[in-house]
């Protein structure tokens, strides 16, 4: 195999949400920065079709600002999305085109200098005295010895940490289980003013008057006719009507779609794998088959039950199955549900969260949803893993425990999180430190000059 070494300062694992947000925020501070991506894009599930949920809280105010707006600012004049839309049951919707997020991760890699891998798995991480010296990436036959200062896990998955031997969670407390991914897929040829009337003459489609007690006032036909900008959750008792009669080919109570900002088109985001664990290989294989075999039958339970859907039509599919949950890496803090309920701000709060927690079934076909009544602060620390010096977390990836991950997971806390982290290892760059002792008082100047919220 071809062996080569590359040194840099910043080394960012993962070009998803996390992980562009802070390269671009580690190299404007002027870092070598260089990321690591298993695809031939950038974005993760940027590029999926998902909406970007709660940069606004239940009350109505924003919570999340700097490079996360900055790259809503960006779409807007692209004419990739339609800005951020109150929702009754999100707290708000940000519908953006994938296609036009993956070209602006590359133009912000290009305007800020960094380096890229794509195409690159990562398969090794050195340690030496607790402090990671260097990972190993492998792609098209070529081996890539990695050395840098500093080191941001933005995997998703925490791959890099568990390479490093870093300490781990998985699951729900007291049983282990994982929420299911999805693979979702684009209809086209959606007549929604058929599909909004039929909603509007059978209000038992929407989800008041089930276990999802937090949702307020106003989420009905009305509301989707007003704005393609919105995300629907509903079908329950049409579901389950199919389900009594054997003809529900999926294992989820629910459908729920992302109206895309063109056309007649929806993203499904409805598939789901029980009993799976995403950073299992075996079972990301067996996810993806099971998953891409579960369309067919779901176009055609939509074709022939549901009025607006009757000559809908399978425009694409994601490159890859969403994995909603698998590592969260021990960080030398976690950030629980407690102060998560509490809406508690502490001073070392580098990003704000405020999306409702969201725990799908990993076992069931039911979801969890709890209403917060505010943005809570996600520390620092909870960046830091524990175990190994040099080792930085951003993304889904860092310290919470189970219920908080249904809320931290979200793309819009993904990026405000990672814009902190990414200051935080040029800070440690730049001052020949570790991250340990970052002053968090910097990074907070920092990201309040870029636009960031870290209060209410």
């Amino acid at each position: 195999m071809n062996k080569k070494t590359v040194n840099t300062e910043v080394a960012v694992l993962g070009g998803g949400p996390g992980g562009i947000a802070a390269a671009v925020a580690a190299a404007r501070q002027g870092a070598k920065v260089l990321i690591v991506e298993r695809m031939g894009f950038l974005g993760g599930n940027l590029a999926t079709g998902l909406p970007l949920l709660a940069y606004l809280d239940s009350q109505g105010r924003q919570v999340t600002g700097g490079f996360a707006q900055e790259l809503v600012d960006r779409l807007i004049k692209m004419g990739g999305c339609y800005g951020h839309r109150a929702c009754p049951f999100h707290n708000s919707t940000t519908i953006i085109n994938p296609s036009y997020a993956r070209i602006l991760c590359f133009e912000l890699v290009k305007e800020n200098n960094i380096a890229l891998l794509l195409h690159s798995e990562v398969t090794g991480a050195k340690v030496v005295d607790g402090k990671m010296q260097s990972v190993t990436v492998v792609g098209k036959g070529a081996e890539y010895e990695i050395i840098a200062n500093v080191f941001i896990d933005a995997t998703g998955d925490g791959d890099v940490a568990y390479l490093a031997g870093a300490g781990f969670e998985k699951g729900q407390e007291g049983t282990g289980v994982l929420q299911p991914p999805t693979l979702m897929f684009d209809l086209g040829g959606v007549n929604f003013d058929k599909f909004f009337d039929y909603i509007e003459e059978h209000p038992e489609e929407l989800p008041y008057g089930s276990n999802l007690t937090h949702i307020r006032p106003g989420y009905d036909a009305k509301f989707f006719r007003e704005s393609p900008n919105h995300v629907f959750f509903g079908l329950k008792a049409l579901i389950a009507k199919l389900r009594a009669q054997g003809k529900c080919p999926i294992e989820r109570d629910t459908v729920i779609y992302i109206r895309q900002p063109f056309s007649d088109h929806v993203t499904i985001n409805t598939i789901r794998i029980l009993n799976f664990d995403g950073s299992n290989i075996q079972d990301l294989s067996r996810g993806e088959m099971e998953a891409h075999l579960q369309i067919l039958p779901i176009v055609k339970m939509l074709r022939e039950n549901v009025p607006g859907f009757e000559d809908c039509y399978l425009s694409s599919i994601n490159p890859f199955i969403g994995v909603r949950e698998s590592r969260r890496v021990i960080g030398r803090k976690t950030l629980r549900k407690d102060d998560v309920l509490n809406g508690v701000i502490p001073d070392d709060t580098i990003a704000l969260g405020s999306y409702i927690i969201d725990i799908h079934s990993g076992d069931g076909n039911d979801t969890y949803i709890r209403n917060l009544d505010g943005p809570y602060g996600i520390p620092y620390d909870c960046t830091l893993s524990a175990d190994i010096d040099g080792l930085m977390l951003s993304g889904r990836c860092i310290s919470v425990d189970a219920v908080t991950f249904g809320s931290t997971r979200v793309m819009p806390t993904c990026m405000a999180v990672g814009e902190g982290v990414g200051i935080g290892a040029a800070l440690a760059v730049k001052e020949g430190i570790s991250p340990y002792d970052v002053s968090v008082d910097t990074i907070r100047k920092i990201l309040l000059k870029n636009g960031a919220i870290l209060s209410v």
